[in-house]
């Protein structure tokens, strides 16, 4: 899944994130409370701001729950017994997919 959020802000709002994802904002906020990986930061008015760390996480748990049809609990058991092997078999992944995109673009160029 390639998210369309611009490239090296240190914060995202939940609408960016929402939009992103293509889900409701109340989503992730439930995600929020299931998964204790993510700790968007709040301001003084309560609005949370997810960090890039955030997104991934973010990425990660959509990856097992909405691609892979983890339950909640499956996910979480996934998550804290393997978070290093999956975080990084999920990064790999995710590189080639857009390497994969890379080269389907440069294929119709010719």
């Amino acid at each position: 899944m390639h998210l369309d959020l611009p490239e090296g802000k240190l914060y995202y709002s939940i609408g960016e994130i929402a939009t992103a994802f293509n889900v409701n904002a109340s989503l992730i906020r439930f995600w929020e409370k299931e998964f204790d990986i993510l700790k968007p930061k709040k301001n003084a008015k309560g609005n949370r701001k997810f960090t890039p760390e955030d997104v991934k996480n973010l990425q990660l748990i959509y990856h097992l729950v909405k691609e892979r049809g983890f339950t909640l609990e499956g996910a979480k058991t996934h998550l804290k017994e393997n978070q290093k092997k999956t975080l990084d078999k999920f990064e790999i992944i995710r590189k080639l997919e857009t390497i994969k995109s890379q080269l389907i673009e440069l294929k119709n160029q010719l």
